[in-house]
């Protein structure tokens, strides 16, 4: 029973990994670390998946060839989170992330695809990226249809907020020679 004065069991990556390991979690779990806190995701449904497709297959074949694509792959932020964001393009790295997992530096740009997870994606994912310094991170809104971009991480929030609708094009901060069309990813 809880008292008044009882804490959470915080976990670290250290914990977290043997916990993988030690094959804790029942397969297929979707389960992420976020600030030493353990949490279920969501399932992925139907829309997601359709539409994290269109954005693998568009940015993949956009980037240029030794940028890296990573799909619902972990991404180490500090001692205590660990989250699996959607899609990522990282920097170039001889062994593609084999030998470790890709820390805040290597992130080009961030996307998380949200409709179920719209309001954690929008305040502790946020809070997460931009504290770890990520430059650019784009939320693909599928219950707004709309893309909320956020650029220059400030603390805990990101100085820089734009939404894009159908019509509207954006170039990628990080990779300026990529030009989007909003029609081709909503």
């Amino acid at each position: 029973m809880a008292t008044a004065n009882s804490t959470k069991h915080l976990t670290n990556l250290d914990e977290w990994r043997r916990l993988g390991e030690a094959n804790i979690f029942p397969p297929g779990s979707r389960v992420e670390l976020i600030d030493g806190e353990i949490l279920d995701m969501a399932p992925i449904g139907f829309n997601h998946s359709g539409h994290l497709n269109r954005l693998n297959k568009l940015l993949t074949k956009l980037a240029p060839d030794d940028v890296i694509a990573s799909v619902q792959n972990p991404l180490q932020l500090g001692a205590l989170s660990e989250p699996e964001p959607d899609f990522m393009l990282l920097k170039p790295n001889d062994d593609y992330y084999s030998s470790r997992h890709p820390t805040a530096g290597d992130v080009l740009l961030l996307i998380e695809v949200a409709d179920s997870s719209l309001t954690f994606d929008q305040n502790q994912k946020l809070r997460l990226y931009a504290l770890h310094g990520i430059p650019e991170y784009w939320l693909l809104n599928l219950n707004d249809s709309c893309l909320e971009v956020y650029r220059k991480p400030n603390g805990e929030v990101y100085a820089e907020k734009t939404t894009l609708h159908i019509g509207d094009t954006i170039t990628l901060s990080q990779l300026a020679e990529i030009n989007i069309r909003m029609t081709d990813i909503l």
